[in-house]
């Protein structure tokens, strides 16, 4: 592998024994977003940068995302497509480079456009799936999200030919992660890596997005770092772990604990980077100074926290894990034609997920112990494997409740927690 690159300076920091913290940060505005960029750069913590796109780009609606920058109408990300290159050139002068590199966050089925502005302006680094940029997110048929997502690795892969190694990072971990036993997270994290990797990309990372219990969530980042080692030789990966994806803490305590206890997971696991929250997370989108505060906090903690991996193989997780990518495999020797078979049949089946094309049978429910279990598994082939434990329907208040339950486990006030906490900047 080259040594630049947003992998590379992942890797280095990691061997140098630095957690690698990361913002979701994304303004329209060119100078807020060169400020909050600046700001990530210069915080105390090993860092790299984001830009978060807007929703008008996301879903491929150009035209009011480019009336929108005519109009200086604020959007909720950065309209890159929409921009002028030199705009975003100017945005990123004197910032972006080996010493900080920055990802490109979007949210998009269908990011050819994407692809095409940020490899324009010297950017390689960005992330998604065809699974899992699809099916929480809207109606684009899975076919479609899968031919949109072979073009677009084999048109980032043509940077190579410049001399980058671009990188790309699964977004498969944190689909639908709130209520998804982490069998099929972890599932879908490998699938979706090996598809880019079968397209050109040599420089992943896997996602696992933190979840409701401690321990359950070790387990699965173990069982994520091995199927990489097995499944994905010749390449240059490292995986990334989530602040927790759902409901957020409304305490300003029940906040930073919980983004603790992500930076704990992710440094105990051996994972290299790590994607927090802030403080203002159930309220609104935070502001460049308060994604810094998240950033020093997490940063912080990981440097007082030691690595204390679980077993590989031989959890619960692992053996779902390794069950579902082993079928998804045998079903076709083409991975995006193995993954369309898979859902049609079944035999990947995102719980509580209305998009058409899955299958919706599969139920889950958290624990009197917190952790996530199967109650039903549809069709997936998990017999005998899965811990299924047969629940009670859940009625729409369940789900809002279960949803809730993070937060409302985070806000409970602990004095013992409380003689631990510190402030946003340590």
């Amino acid at each position: 592998m080259t040594g630049v690159g947003f992998g590379a300076f992942v890797r280095r920091a990691h061997d140098a024994g630095h957690l690698v913290v990361q913002p979701r940060m994304g303004m329209s505005s060119p100078d807020r977003m060169r400020a909050g960029l600046l700001a990530t750069r210069d915080s105390a913590a090993t860092t790299v940068g984001t830009i978060t796109l807007d929703s008008y780009t996301r879903v491929g609606d150009l035209e009011s995302a480019k009336l929108a920058v005519l109009e200086g109408v604020a959007l909720n990300g950065y309209p890159i497509v929409s921009h002028e290159k030199t705009t975003t050139l100017n945005v990123l002068d004197g910032i972006h480079g080996p010493g900080f590199p920055v990802q490109v966050r979007h949210g998009s089925a269908a990011p050819q456009d994407i692809f095409r502005a940020l490899m324009a302006v010297g950017l390689d680094a960005t992330e998604g799936g065809p699974v899992s940029y699809c099916l929480p997110y809207g109606r684009v048929p899975l076919r479609d999200s899968v031919d949109h997502w072979e073009a677009s690795c084999e048109l980032l892969a043509t940077l190579r030919e410049s001399g980058a190694e671009p990188h790309l990072e699964t977004f498969g971990g944190c689909v639908l992660g709130q209520l998804c036993p982490p069998g099929l997270l972890v599932a879908v994290s490998v699938l979706e890596a090996m598809f880019f990797r079968r397209y050109g990309i040599r420089s992943i990372s896997l996602s696992y997005a933190q979840q409701t219990d401690p321990r359950q969530d070790a387990e699965a980042v173990a069982a994520l770092r091995a199927l990489c080692a097995r499944l994905l030789p010749d390449t240059e990966w490292h995986v990334v772990v989530y602040a927790y994806m759902g409901l957020y803490p409304e305490t300003e305590q029940g906040a930073y604990r919980l983004l603790g206890k992500a930076a704990e997971l992710a440094v105990a696991s051996g994972s290299e980077r790590l994607i927090v929250k802030t403080v203002a997370e159930s309220q609104r989108i935070p502001t460049a100074a308060e994604n810094v505060a998240a950033l020093e906090y997490a940063a912080a903690v990981a440097a007082r926290t030691t690595r204390a991996p679980l077993p590989a193989t031989g959890t619960q997780t692992y053996t779902e894990a390794s069950a579902l990518v082993n079928t998804v495999l045998e079903l076709d020797d083409d991975l995006g034609t193995a993954l369309l078979k898979a859902f049609a049949r079944g035999l990947l089946d995102v719980p509580y997920c209305l998009h058409p094309d899955n299958a919706g049978f599969s139920r889950s429910y958290i624990d009197a112990d917190g952790r996530l279990r199967w109650s039903d598994i549809g069709k997936m082939p998990l017999n005998g494997i899965a811990d299924v434990r047969p629940a009670e329907a859940l009625t729409s208040a369940d789900l809002l409740d279960s949803l809730s339950y993070v937060r409302r486990s985070y806000d409970r006030h602990d004095p013992e927690d409380a003689a631990d906490f510190e402030p946003a900047h340590p």
